[in-house]
């Protein structure tokens, strides 16, 4: 075989992509400390820079805009870390008692299953029915997102980099693209359509976190602005992310209110999921903006395993940026629609 066709060969090509994808995402991981925050800081800007343009326009100056939009993250992050704060240590000192009383439970679960006279054998049971790790889960996640706090003040300053850069890249775009007024029209288009996803699925997990807490704290359920920020968080995860962000607030309510106080918790997160996750998000956002359970998974497992706690969190948006790109252009529409949630009709 020449060497022209072994460096053409579709076998050889699929191995140098395979070999290239593993470098980059053995180098993402590495690189996670440093990545996390800056995916971060990118998922705010592309939040705050809506309201910073919609001030602009009506006439503020850019140092003005940019100074409001910044109080405002900072007001923000000081009022939801004062409230988190206490909840999160009470709750990591307290984990190891929710979870003796949850072994307990389960216990007298496998004890009353032996009763009826289906017998499990007790290692299968401790293994497959655990609720502990369900706890143990809940409380790495939110530590993990609690440990951003630490580096709170670089995420800031990459974020008011990234809205004064934004003020400027239309016109970067305008001098690098020409006359291309194609490529720009597509370009404006991915922007919007992100701008628009982000920010109409940060006001419905907004509406899901307040809708848990104010439920939570009805029924009785310690740490109920905990268990609401972490359905804040997770609603950008769709379809999984409630189920993750219910199991463990269930199980406290299990121990601290008994199986009656359980069931009202899984009803509250029932209502307020099918009402954002089904009527809500459907009529604001379109159901042309969605993505594959499957590849919801997929994403949540491999962001996860990449960036850690704060991966699964950045998960969805991520996959969905990507969505919204390649559908941008006929060439690379059919990725898209294999990401997507919906199948296309035929064409006639």
């Amino acid at each position: 075989m020449s060497a022209d066709k072994l460096r053409y060969s579709p076998a050889l090509t699929l191995i140098l992509t395979c070999a290239g994808l593993v470098i980059i995402i053995a180098g993402m991981r590495a690189a996670a400390p440093l990545l996390t925050p800056l995916l971060l800081s990118i998922f705010l800007a592309v939040l705050a820079a809506p309201p910073m343009f919609y001030l602009r326009e009506r006439g503020l100056p850019m140092a003005a805009a940019l100074l409001v939009v910044v109080s405002a993250l900072i007001v923000f992050g000081i009022v939801l870390g004062a409230l988190i704060g206490g909840s999160l240590n009470d709750f990591s000192a307290n984990l190891p008692v929710y979870e003796a009383s949850l072994k307990q439970q389960a216990r007298e679960l496998r004890q009353w299953l032996e009763g009826l006279g289906l017998s499990l054998p007790r290692e299968m049971f401790t293994d497959l029915l655990d609720p502990a790790r369900a706890m143990r889960l809940a409380g790495q996640v939110v530590s993990g997102l609690g440990g951003l706090l630490a580096n709170a003040f670089l995420i800031l300053l990459t974020v008011i980099f990234l809205l004064f850069e934004a003020s400027q890249l239309p016109a970067k775009l305008n001098a690098v693209l020409g006359g291309s007024a194609g490529s720009k029209e597509r370009l404006g288009s991915v922007a919007s359509n992100i701008n628009r996803y982000m920010a109409i699925k940060a006001l419905t997990s907004l509406l899901t976190g307040v809708g848990i807490t104010l439920s939570l704290l009805m029924i009785g359920v310690d740490f109920p602005v905990l268990w609401g920020l972490l359905a804040f968080l997770l609603n950008f995860v769709p379809n999984i992310g409630s189920i993750i962000a219910a199991v463990p607030a269930v199980l406290l309510a299990l121990v601290q209110l008994g199986p009656v106080g359980a069931l009202w918790t899984m009803l509250a997160y029932l209502f307020m999921n099918t009402l954002v996750g089904n009527v809500l998000e459907p009529r604001f956002m379109g159901r042309g903006l969605g993505l594959s359970t499957l590849v919801v998974f997929v994403s949540l497992v491999f962001w996860g395993w990449v960036l850690g706690p704060v991966g699964m969190f950045l998960s969805v948006p991520l996959t969905m940026t990507l969505k919204i790109a390649l559908d941008s252009t006929p060439q690379t529409r059919p990725a898209a629609v294999l990401l997507g949630s919906e199948v296309p009709k035929a064409e006639t």
